[in-house]
């Protein structure tokens, strides 16, 4: 197992009682086609604020100033990848523009979905994140022998 932990930032875009989501093209069969937040991991030199509004900005085209992030949910998650990682997820109060797909090489689609009505192929970690949030519950741990 690798001697450290990657840092993911996740971020849930709500509007009304939907989340946007994207479909993951991976050649990881376990991922690839599966619905997924946009989502990226923290850069050298980068707070994990504006490492969330970089993703944002990068995979779905959406301006967000890192004051506007809200820490909603930390998941310590093993096996959903490489390496184990920390995964914090923010919600955005505000952004500016429309959410399209600005990375077709890694997303097949981007869509709303209802916070009630999640797709059944919604991979477990950016699960874990939304329960989280839904739930109010701060911190969660997946795929570790507690």
């Amino acid at each position: 197992m690798p001697d450290r932990h990657l840092i993911d930032v996740h971020v849930l875009l709500l509007r009304g009682d939907q989340v946007l989501l994207t479909r993951r093209r991976d050649a990881d069969a376990r991922f690839d086609g599966r619905w997924h937040l946009p989502s990226g991991k923290l850069d050298r030199g980068e707070s994990v604020l504006r490492a969330a509004a970089r993703e944002a900005e990068e995979e779905v085209g959406v301006l967000i100033e890192p004051g506007e992030l809200r820490h909603v949910h930390t998941s310590h998650v093993n096996g959903s990848g490489s390496e184990p990682r920390l995964g914090l997820f923010f919600t955005a109060g505000r952004w500016a523009g429309e959410p399209v797909n600005r990375e077709p090489d890694k997303c097949s689609a981007v869509r709303w979905f209802g916070l009630g009505a999640l797709p059944g192929d919604l991979i477990d970690y950016p699960a874990a994140g939304l329960r989280g949030y839904l739930t109010g519950t701060p911190f969660s741990v997946l795929g570790w022998d507690q």
